[in-house]
């Protein structure tokens, strides 16, 4: 079965960078495409960035030039550097895998900006 397991959230300040990571078991990893979503209580779950399997990205518009979605093959890792962090980017960051009509989750890591 898949894994994804999340890291790298915390509490930073307006202005402040992250890097989350999310390490990826179970499958062929280079196959598939990548993607960074982040929920806040009581909305749903959102697409902030993705990366294919030849690593072409997208992002979410009010994340654009601030985060960069990139991925590490060889750790079968992908990670998401955060950069320019505002108030509004608070939220559980989850990992997702598209496995064809199948996707996969990890369990979130929280990311709070704030004074």
């Amino acid at each position: 079965q898949v894994q994804l397991v999340e890291s790298g959230g915390g509490l930073v300040q307006p202005g402040g960078s992250l890097r989350l990571s999310c390490a990826a078991s179970g499958s062929t990893f280079r196959f598939y495409t990548m993607g960074w979503y982040r929920q806040v209580s009581g909305k749903q779950r959102e697409l902030v960035a993705d990366i294919t399997s030849d690593y072409k990205t997208n992002y979410e518009d009010s994340v654009k030039g601030r985060f960069t979605n990139s991925r590490d093959n060889a750790k079968s890792t992908v990670y998401l550097q955060m950069n320019s962090l505002k108030p509004e980017d608070t939220a559980v960051y989850y990992c997702n895998q598209a496995m064809g009509a199948m996707n996969h989750w990890g369990k979130g890591t929280l990311v709070t900006v704030s004074s």
